[in-house]
C-alpha cells in the first residue's frame, strides 16, 4: 500500500472531517482517478516517433497507453481523419496512488526553478490539472537513450463539487501549491 494512501486513510479523511464539519465518512473529497495525456505533433507521425512516446509514457506510468487518433480531417493542422494525434493512460487504484506518491517526492522536486502549481489549475469542479514541460524530469527516462523531448498533461479528478475542500485535500497530500 502507498505512504500516501495509508496517510489519507489514517490522518488526512480526519482532518477533513473536523474541518469541513462533515457528518460522513463519504463526504470527504478523494481522488477518483489521474489521466495522462500527451498530444502528438504532426512531427511525430512517423511509426518510431509515436512508438518512442508510447514507451516513454509506459515507463513512466507502469501501464500501457492508448492511441488517441483524429475523428476529420483539418487541412490547416496536416491532419488525416485516423491519424494518431496523441496518446493517454488513466490510472486508478493502486497504480494512481504509487504514481502520486512518486509526483509528489521525487518528481516534483526535479523540476528546475520550481516554485508551486497555480491555485488557477483548479476547474470550476474541484479537478486539478497540470502541464509538465518535459518527460525528462521522470527518473525511468534514460536521457542518453532520448530522442525527442515532449511534454504531458496530467489531471487529477476528485469527487467533490467544491474547489476549497479539493485545494485542502492537495494541501494535506503536501501537494506544492502556491497562492
Amino acid at each position: 500500500m502507498s505512504k500516501l494512501l495509508k496517510l489519507y486513510k489514517k490522518n488526512i479523511c480526519k482532518k477533513l472531517i473536523k474541518k469541513f464539519n462533515y457528518t460522513s465518512i463519504m463526504q470527504v473529497p478523494r481522488l477518483v482517478k489521474i489521466v495522462i495525456n500527451v498530444g502528438l505533433n504532426y512531427k511525430f507521425l512517423e511509426k518510431n516517433k509515436i512508438n518512442n512516446v508510447l514507451l516513454n509514457i509506459k515507463l513512466i506510468t507502469g501501464q500501457k497507453p492508448i492511441v488517441t487518433r483524429s475523428k476529420k480531417s483539418i487541412s490547416n493542422f496536416k491532419i488525416r481523419k485516423n491519424f494518431p494525434i496523441g496518446c493517454k493512460v488513466t490510472l486508478r487504484k493502486k497504480n494512481m496512488w504509487n504514481f502520486l506518491d512518486k509526483l509528489i517526492f521525487i518528481v516534483i522536486p526535479r523540476i528546475r526553478d520550481f516554485r508551486g502549481f497555480s491555485k488557477k489549475c483548479f476547474d470550476k469542479y474541484g479537478n486539478l490539472n497540470i502541464g509538465i514541460k518535459e518527460n525528462t524530469i521522470f527518473p525511468e527516462i534514460d536521457y542518453e537513450k532520448l530522442t525527442y523531448l515532449h511534454g504531458l498533461n496530467i489531471s487529477f479528478i476528485i469527487i467533490k463539487n467544491n474547489i476549497n475542500e479539493s485545494i485542502e485535500l492537495f494541501k494535506q497530500f503536501k501537494f506544492p501549491l502556491i497562492n
